[in-house]
């Protein structure tokens, strides 16, 4: 009993120190580099499972990728698509209306000038990536490079899953911006949220940007996390399950109205006045229904001769 009562509690002294086994994993990608080389230099002296998302025209976008991939980050090419609002573009920036040729030679060259990439992202994007026509182009020519997919999710009916679906291309999804605004207080809300999500359901995604608060909280807070986040690349996330929150086309479409049964039937008519019902009357039919019934019947024919054989 004693070498039993040993072996629980130096279990239970593994059990508290140890890392926990079902930790919750976070990916943090840093879009729009290529362009402030200060800052994001401040980004790629952070741990290097924190990923960056470069775009491919930008002046320094050769130069990041490069100094990303030798600091030991993860690559994406952030992909300009075409936005649902009008706002000033990127130059190449991916439309529904391209054709396939013209989206692969963006996408050749956004690979030819972000060396080291393994996934793309979209920047802005609502009207790419609402269309399916346009989302299955660009998964054609991600698979002919065996990019994966990080959709930024800046519209809520994203196609990009449904448009990958029958191609080798894997898609992951954002679950958090840090970054909507530029406040730290903000910025530290919304990576906490993102830690909480990561514990709900085994994994979350956030994007930020290399604004100087941005940096500033990460410097922060990677340097804390709980014992039961870990701080992962997205590319480690592919075989995660996601959930494919599209809609099908909304097209109003004809529905006939339900058939009514009763159509074409006529309903009979009494040809004289319905008689009232009272409940003496009702409990009499009963009554004698109940003694001409054959159980009944048979029963009275079995007591009378039970009575016949005792006065006999």
């Amino acid at each position: 009993m004693p070498q039993f009562r040993r072996s629980i509690l130096t279990l239970a002294t593994l059990l508290a120190f140890a890392h926990p086994v079902f930790a919750g994993k976070l990916a943090i990608v840093i879009d729009d580099f290529g362009y402030r080389p200060h800052t994001e230099n401040q980004v790629l002296a952070l741990p290097p499972n924190i990923s960056v998302a470069v775009l491919p025209n930008a002046p320094h976008a050769r130069e990041m990728a490069t100094k990303a991939h030798n600091s030991g980050h993860e690559v994406l090419i952030h992909l300009p698509m075409a936005p649902l609002s009008k706002q000033p573009l990127e130059k190449d920036t991916l439309r529904p209306d391209m054709s396939s040729d013209e989206i692969e030679r963006i996408i050749r060259e956004a690979v030819n000038n972000v060396p080291y990439a393994v996934g793309l992202n979209n920047h802005m994007g609502s009207a790419m990536t609402s269309s399916l026509f346009g989302m299955q182009k660009v998964m054609q020519a991600l698979e002919h490079y065996n990019l994966y997919f990080l959709d930024s999710m800046t519209i809520g009916n994203s196609q990009a899953m449904r448009a990958a679906s029958g191609t080798g291309v894997k898609v992951i999804k954002r679950k958090v911006f840090l970054d909507d605004t530029q406040n730290e207080a903000d910025i530290r809300r919304q990576f906490n949220r993102a830690i909480e999500l990561a514990r709900r359901n085994g994994s979350a995604i956030a994007i930020g940007h290399p604004h100087p608060a941005t940096v500033r909280v990460l410097q922060q807070m990677v340097y804390r996390l709980p014992a039961d986040i870990t701080l992962v690349r997205p590319g480690s996330l592919l075989n995660e399950p996601q959930v494919d929150t599209s809609r099908p086309d909304l097209t109003p479409q004809k529905i006939d109205a339900p058939r009514n049964p009763f159509r074409g039937v006529k309903m009979c008519k009494p040809k004289k006045p319905l008689q009232p019902v009272y409940a003496t009357r009702f409990f009499s039919v009963i009554g004698e229904s109940i003694t001409q019934s054959s159980v009944v019947v048979w029963f009275q024919h079995q007591w009378q001769g039970w009575g016949e054989n005792r006065r006999a």
